[in-house]
C-alpha cells in the first residue's frame, strides 16, 4: 500500500488534520471578521505568548506548583478512596451506613469549598493538594467497589472450599480481577486532578496554571489566557498518556494469559 493511502487511514492522521483544519479556520476567522485580540486571539498570537512564556522562562514555575499539587492530591486521593473502596466494598454493613456520607460529600461543589480550606490551611499547596484529592476519592472509590464485586461466584466459591482467608481472597482474587475497572476509575481521576489543583487555584492559589489565568484576566491579556489554557490541555493529555501507560503495564500479564498481544 503506498505511503500517503497509509497516511490517510491512521486515525492520528485524520485526528491531527482535524485539528489543523480547525486552527486554520480560527484563524481566518478572526481576521476575515477583524476581531480584537481581547475577545479572541487568532491562534498565531496565543502561539506567540506560548512562545514568549516558555522560552523566557515565566511559565515554568506555575507549571511545577501545578503538577505538584496534581500529583500529591492523586496519589492522596487515589489512595485514600481506593482504601475506602476495599473497605466498603468488603462489607455490605459500612456501605449501608457511610455511603450516603460519601456521595453528599461529592454533591459539595469543590469551587465552593476552596475558600474554606483557605481559611483553615492558610494559602499555599497544601488546601490545593487538599481539593485535588477530595475531586479524586470518589472515581477511585466507586471503581474500587465495582471493580471487587466482579469475582467469578464459582473461583469465590473454590477460594472458600481450599480455606483462603477473607484477606488472601481479597488480593489475590477479587482485586486482580476488578484491576480493569480499578485503572478506568484511575484514568478519569488523572484528568479530574488538574481539574481540582486549576480550581483551587482560581480561588486561593498565589502561583500555578491557574493562578496565572486569574492573572491574566486581571491584566485583560487575552492571548495569554489562551496560552495557559493550551498547557492546561497538554498537561492533562500527558497525565491522561500517563495513566494509560500504567494501565498497559499493570494489565500486560492478564492480556498474555488471555492470548492477547
Amino acid at each position: 500500500m503506498p505511503m500517503k493511502a497509509r497516511f490517510w487511514k491512521s486515525p492520528r492522521a485524520w485526528s491531527l488534520s482535524l485539528l489543523l483544519g480547525v486552527l486554520l479556520a480560527w484563524e481566518w476567522a478572526v481576521i476575515a471578521f477583524g476581531w480584537s485580540e481581547l475577545v479572541l486571539p487568532p491562534p498565531s498570537a496565543v502561539a506567540r505568548s506560548l512562545w514568549r512564556g516558555l522560552s523566557s522562562g515565566y511559565f515554568w514555575p506555575h507549571i511545577a506548583q501545578t503538577s505538584l499539587e496534581v500529583l500529591a492530591g492523586l496519589a492522596l486521593g487515589g489512595l485514600f478512596g481506593f482504601a475506602c473502596g476495599l473497605m466498603l466494598g468488603e462489607s455490605a454493613f459500612g456501605r449501608r451506613v457511610f455511603m450516603p456520607y460519601v456521595v453528599a460529600s461529592q454533591v459539595v461543589p469543590k469551587l465552593a469549598l476552596a475558600p474554606l480550606l483557605t481559611v483553615w490551611l492558610g494559602f499555599g499547596t497544601l488546601p490545593m493538594v487538599v481539593i485535588t484529592a477530595l475531586v479524586c476519592f470518589f472515581p477511585l472509590l466507586e471503581s474500587t467497589m465495582t471493580g471487587i464485586g466482579q469475582a467469578d461466584p464459582s473461583r469465590l466459591e473454590l477460594f472458600r472450599m481450599l480455606g483462603a482467608t477473607r484477606w488472601r481472597t481479597l488480593w489475590r482474587l477479587k482485586v486482580p480481577t476488578g484491576l480493569p475497572a480499578i485503572l478506568a476509575g484511575l484514568r478519569m481521576a488523572v484528568v479530574l486532578a488538574l481539574v481540582g489543583a486549576v480550581v483551587g487555584e482560581f480561588i486561593g492559589g498565589s502561583q500555578g496554571l491557574g493562578a496565572l489565568i486569574i492573572a491574566a484576566q486581571g491584566s485583560m491579556d487575552t492571548p495569554l489566557m489562551f496560552a495557559v489554557l493550551t498547557l492546561i490541555t497538554l498537561q492533562g493529555w500527558l497525565l491522561y498518556l500517563g495513566a494509560l501507560w500504567v494501565e498497559k503495564r499493570l494489565l500486560r500479564p492478564y492480556a498474555i494469559i488471555q492470548g492477547k498481544k
